[in-house]
């Protein structure tokens, strides 16, 4: 059982478990320290890391950026104080996050005829979509349908949504956060270009539930090729916390300020 989980999402993006619930949570995964990475967004936090209830919280982000080849990745920061380029960097993707997610919303309902009961804001994203949608009495998809067949990519109500460059987002997170790492890298279509990059970064995700089987052989060579330190977390947008995540050992290796 894991004692950090470095990867999980509150209502404040497109979680469903609410800030003030995450202790709770924790405690009941059996996990001790929870880094909150809500998708472009900033927590409530004063200071970046915090005691709530017995539970360590480190204030952290998540944020896509996309390498000069095109492909987009997830960018994990632990130990968050926002400078001014991050905040002007989340400003513009929160302004982006809802055009775009009218748009899908629009899609969709024209799509099936129905109107979806979803409130379009900040932090919004795919997951409300597909939540609203699974819970339409006249919509004959779940959840997972919703994705596989109306708003994931490719699908006929998919909307890219604009992202900073990797460098662009990397030096913003770097001048903001104690520590950056990849997260999930054996997600993208390219694993071995997303990372080749983290040599600039601080840290890759290690340890991350994936679903399937994977080969963390490529991943432990990127640590020891470019001396990098190993995150892992849950990636949980749930409930259900310390799925995967930090022996005590290997999270004190990261080094982040306590409380």
């Amino acid at each position: 059982m894991p004692y950090a989980d470095l990867h999980v999402h509150t209502t404040r993006s497109d979680g469903s478990l609410g800030l003030e619930a995450v202790p709770e949570a924790a405690r009941r995964g059996g996990v001790e320290v929870v880094a909150v990475t809500d998708h472009d967004r900033v927590q409530p936090f004063d200071g970046p890391v915090v005691e709530r209830d017995g539970v360590t919280l480190v204030h952290g982000i998540e944020l896509r950026v996309e390498t000069p080849g095109g492909q987009r990745l997830d960018l994990l920061g632990y130990g968050l104080e926002p400078s001014g380029d991050l905040e002007a960097i989340l400003e513009t993707i929160q302004e982006n996050r809802i055009e775009r997610g009218r748009a899908i919303v629009d899609c969709v309902e024209s799509r099936l005829g129905l109107e979806l009961d979803v409130t379009v804001d900040g932090g919004f994203g795919r997951p409300h979509i597909a939540r609203a949608i699974e819970a339409h009495p006249e919509a004959a998809y779940d959840y997972q349908d919703a994705f596989d067949h109306l708003i994931g990519s490719d699908c006929p109500c998919y909307v890219p949504r604009d992202v900073p460059s990797f460098e662009r987002g990397r030096a913003a997170l770097a001048e903001s956060c104690r520590l950056v790492s990849l997260a999930h890298p054996l997600r993208y279509r390219d694993p071995e270009s997303a990372l080749a990059l983290a040599a600039d970064l601080d840290a890759v995700e290690l340890r991350y539930p994936y679903g399937r089987d994977v080969d963390r052989d490529p991943v432990e060579r990127a640590i020891d090729r470019h001396d990098l330190l190993a995150t892992g977390g849950s990636d949980a947008h749930d409930g259900r916390l310390g799925v995967a995540g930090l022996s005590r050992r290997a999270f004190e290796r990261l080094e982040l300020p306590a409380d």
